[in-house]
């Protein structure tokens, strides 16, 4: 594999086929905070979306949507927070096309460094009739008034149509004409039921701007919802046919099943600068820690298999993915991972992968292994691997040493306690048992109970670990998902790798930080501090 972990100087993936580095803009409209957050499940309180807009302001989004001011007084407050403190982006508060919504917004926004309203408004028939009330003319001069009124109290105004895909192409390019001529700085059209395809989508942006009157002045917008599994493709097609802005969310959230999602339409502009011809300002790299950062603050997971930012997004299991990854990253990866700010691709050991990623991680381990050793390692692994989901390094290790890896040792916990309380120290005991038929118990304070068992295993095994990294992630779903702690430490000028899985978080790291433990020793024979004790 490529060992140039250093992301291209332009930001954009190796793969990347941009032909034109001062490529047209794409504004980026994030509404994580509007449409995302008023989505069951996604609610967020007022610190939490003001971390949130301070992450999207690093991200590089140029317009956040921050909130919908009337519909609550802490929405209001939100909004008025954030249009204090940021600096950098447009921020956009929505409304309804009625009197007190607009002025809800004009005073939410009256801080901002540059702010807009987003005003809303239905135009199609089945809108029309069962949800207005209104003529078609009645939606026009509504629509009119409205952006007429917001125009006097905020930098811009957009304009959105909504259901804009189900309404008569010829009756939305009058709406838009007006909307413009009464101040519209963008129009937005809107697929608010996720019901078009991207070839309607393209053909609709075509005419449109073709043929609305002052079309040249704004900027021509799209929201696309993901109910047939096409906001991601709808924009795209949106932005090929001219629009210039796309509506979107951070891991597409929304109503319904969510909104185009912003880390999707990115990665696509970027992989495939070449055929778009456009960009955005967008820094790439911080998308997977802002898709973490979402996941943090709502409690939602990402699925595995999420594109750009899912667990699953850079990790390879079948052996011919390995091995053609193995020989060339680019024949199974069209960007990499540190283009999004996630790390490095993984060749996850499982029944599906093949000997050459095998032998790849056994060499990563110090283990140099010749062909016929490797017969019957490669026998061994596929059996372990048909019992396991995964086959983590100490597996391998067990079996390269001919060990039983159900069962390695020396040391093995016996018994584990820890206590904790919030704003102070922690504590924990150990005993442990080692083959050599000693058995040693130790216990230590630590400034949380993970560090606090790792001192006590340390004290306990006389073997020092200077922890470099660590991870813990669920391995499945639910209250009593399981969780799998990942260990590297510094012992001896080498880094040591180790994993543990357990419901249960620190015994999960106990078991990563003995099987570390345990590979020095097999590595680098010691004699057992308790035998040393009983000397």
């Amino acid at each position: 594999m490529n060992p140039d972990n250093t992301p291209p100087a332009s930001g954009h993936s190796e793969n990347s086929d941009v032909g034109d580095l001062a490529a047209e803009r794409v504004r980026i409209f994030d509404t994580t905070l509007r449409d995302g957050e008023q989505a069951p499940g996604f609610s967020m309180d007022r610190r939490a979306k003001l971390r949130m807009a301070h992450a999207l302001e690093a991200l590089g989004v140029d317009i956040i949507e921050a909130g919908f001011p009337s519909a609550s007084p802490d929405d209001f407050a939100s909004v008025s927070e954030i249009a204090r403190v940021l600096r950098g982006p447009t921020v956009c508060g929505l409304a309804r096309c009625h009197d007190n919504d607009i002025d809800a917004c004009g005073r939410a926004l009256e801080v901002a460094r540059h702010g807009r309203i987003h005003l809303f408004l239905s135009t199609s028939p089945l809108h029309r009739e069962h949800k207005l009330n209104m003529s078609k003319q009645q939606v026009i001069d509504t629509a009119c008034a409205a952006i007429e009124r917001a125009k006097k109290l905020c930098h811009e105004v957009e304009f959105s149509a909504e259901d804009a895909m189900r309404t008569e192409p010829e009756y939305l390019v009058e709406v838009f004409s007006a909307a413009i001529a009464a101040g519209a700085t963008t129009v937005n059209v809107p697929d608010t039921v996720g019901y078009t395809t991207p070839l309607e989508m393209a053909e609709r942006i075509t005419y449109l701007r073709k043929h609305v009157r002052g079309a040249d002045q704004v900027v021509f917008s799209t929201h696309c919802h993901d109910d047939l599994g096409m906001a991601v493709a709808n924009s795209l097609a949106g932005v090929a046919a001219g629009a210039r802005q796309v509506e979107c969310t951070i891991n597409g959230i929304g109503e319904r099943a969510g909104n185009a999602s912003m880390e999707e339409v990115v990665m696509a502009l970027r992989v495939r600068g070449a055929f778009f011809g456009v960009d955005t300002g967008i820094d790439a790299r911080k998308l997977y820690p802002t898709s973490r950062l979402l996941t943090q603050l709502t409690g939602q997971a990402v699925a595995r298999n999420k594109a750009v930012v899912g667990e699953n997004a850079f990790a390879h299991e079948s052996g011919i993915h390995q091995h053609g990854m193995l020989k060339h990253r680019g024949t199974y990866e069209i960007m990499r991972p540190q283009d999004v700010g996630m790390g490095e691709t993984r060749l996850v050991l499982g029944k599906h992968s093949g000997r050459h990623a095998l032998r790849q991680r056994l060499q990563s381990l110090g283990h140099e292994v010749d062909e016929a050793a490797m017969d019957n390692i490669f026998a061994r692994f596929k059996a372990l691997a048909d019992k396991k989901r995964d086959v983590h390094d100490q597996d391998l290790e067990a079996i390269a040493l001919g060990m039983d890896p159900e069962a390695t040792g020396p040391w093995r916990i016996v018994q584990l306690n820890t206590n904790s309380h919030l704003g102070g120290s922690a504590s924990a005991s150990v005993k442990l048992t080692h083959d050599s038929g000693h058995e040693v118990g130790e216990a230590a304070i630590g400034d949380g109970p993970v560090d606090a068992v790792l001192r006590a295993i340390e004290r306990a095994t006389g073997t020092a670990l200077d922890v470099t990294q660590f991870q813990v992630r669920a391995v499945s779903e639910g209250g009593d998902a399981q969780g799998q702690a990942q260990l590297t430490a510094r012992h001896a000028e080498r880094d040591w790798r180790g994993s543990g899985v357990s419901t249960d978080i620190i015994e999960a790291t106990a078991h990563a930080a003995l099987a570390i433990v345990n590979r020095i020793e097999r590595q680098q024979p010691v004699t057992p501090r308790a035998a040393v004790a009983a000397l």
